[in-house]
């Protein structure tokens, strides 16, 4: 994998920030902001110099994803000339259930499909109802239907933008059979807390890992809490291979009936016993393989993820402990005994009440001082059109009328790009970026 670094030691950095400023401002505090921050710099918005003045080529470097390098090259060289395409699958998936020692897995085309199969494998009568996040990707609600099931929508909560077991708990119905956790931003669910709670209740649990490569929870890797889980290797993801995803089972009936789903070929390896090696031939009707030439990149790349993971981790304290030092802003909690990766960009919480400026006044500002910082308000799933429509559903799905934790969530996060090399002079320029903003926050909301 590549790893373009900036050996550079950093000539701007928090110190030499705070050193231009001789004097205090009148008003200005470290209980006010959490730091002592020179009002004399003038933000660049009213035409002080920015902030951020880090190489655009080296910045590009850093912020590249997905990164492939000689071994992916390699790899796939190496496949095309020897015309064996098929031995990267069981390789891939050895080395994936070695990795996450999950008892079963499979590989599939894409996240979608791999969740597809899982609710297949469920074997639920028409009509169960399924727990599932509103604030996640429409896969994870959506593939249900096609076997008859229904999704709760459960909020998520606005301290960690991950399940809410409270509103699960809330949302119980006499025909609920299962519940989808989804680890948000690469975020593990609290899924012992989950778990128990499912225990107690009679219902399965199942997982959406397709954020959270790497991640775990107790030493447990996602994917392996539930019945059944899944990963996707889209390209924007935390391990990516263009297209691709993998099923996570934890037996051999869930297993079997999954992959049997999407993988015409397998039935007949099954042992004799299997209710399902009598679909040889067929199984269940759809083709789900992924494609070998992805499978090699994504062998490469489960070499270099531990590594990567731990950089981009190393990255986001070394900005994050600074920046959660002022007033109003905090990130994302993550228990100690859960181990987050970060997936697509660093989110950042805000309480934009407390600090009196707008979201669109803050992003500008940053902007101004040459910072890559925005925002995506994740679609909520409820409010999508097909959920309201019952011809699409065994019978019609509940819309909640308010998802308070989604909404907090969507309207008070930001996210900053994720850095995949040493990078200490850039952070100390996005840290120095925001120092400056929270100096002049009252212009700022002017802005």
């Amino acid at each position: 994998m590549l790893n373009p670094t900036n050996k550079d030691s950093g000539k701007y950095t928090r110190r030499s920030f705070l050193k231009t400023s001789s004097v205090a401002v009148a008003g200005l505090s470290v209980a006010d902001y959490g730091f002592a921050a020179p009002k004399t710099q003038t933000l660049a918005l009213s035409g002080g110099e920015k902030a951020v003045n880090f190489p655009k080529d080296q910045f590009a470097a850093l912020t590249k994803w997905p990164r492939y390098g000689d071994a992916e090259k390699n790899a796939l060289g190496a496949m095309l000339e020897s015309n064996k395409f098929y031995e990267e699958l069981p390789a891939f998936e050895q080395e994936w259930k070695d990795y996450t020692q999950a008892p079963f897995v499979k590989n599939h085309i894409n996240g979608t499909s791999a969740l597809t199969s899982m609710y297949f494998a469920l074997d639920l009568p028409a009509g169960s109802e399924i727990m599932v996040p509103s604030y996640t990707f429409f896969a994870t609600c959506l593939a249900m239907r096609f076997f008859g099931y229904v999704p709760i929508f459960i909020d998520i909560d606005p301290k960690t933008a991950t399940f809410d077991l409270e509103d699960a708990k809330r949302k119980l119905t006499p025909r609920t059979h299962a519940v989808v956790p989804m680890h948000s931003w690469g975020l593990p669910c609290q899924m012992d807390i989950i778990s128990d709670w499912a225990k107690e209740k009679g219902l399965i649990v199942l997982e959406d890992a397709a954020h959270a490569h790497g991640a775990s929870m107790q030493g447990k890797k996602m994917g392996t809490w539930g019945a059944m889980g899944i990963y996707s290797f889209q390209a924007s993801k935390v391990m990516p291979c263009i297209e691709g995803g993998m099923g996570m089972y934890q037996t051999r009936e869930y297993f079997e009936r999954a992959a049997a789903f999407g993988h015409y070929d397998l039935p007949e390896t099954f042992p004799k016993d299997s209710p399902v090696r009598a679909y040889a031939g067929t199984g269940f009707g759809q083709k789900y393989r992924m494609h070998p030439l992805a499978a090699a990149l994504a062998r490469q790349q489960l070499k270099g993820l531990d590594a990567m993971n731990q950089l981009v981790e190393q990255n986001v304290r070394a900005m994050n402990d600074r920046l959660t030092k002022l007033d109003g802003l905090t990130e994302p909690h993550c228990r100690a005994d859960q181990k987050r990766v970060y997936y697509s960009r660093n989110m950042l919480l805000l309480d934009f009440k407390k600090l009196g400026f707008s979201r669109d006044a803050l992003v500008k500002s940053l902007k101004a001082e040459g910072a890559d910082v925005n925002f995506w308000d994740y679609p909520e799933q409820h409010k999508l059109k097909i959920y309201s429509e019952a011809k699409w559903f065994h019978h019609a799905p509940t819309i909640p009328a308010s998802m308070p934790g989604n909404a907090y969530i969507n309207a008070n996060h930001v996210f900053l790009p994720l850095f995949y090399g040493q990078a200490p002079e850039l952070i100390d320029q996005y840290v120095a970026a925001f120092e400056k903003v929270w100096a002049h926050r009252a212009e700022v909301a002017k802005a």
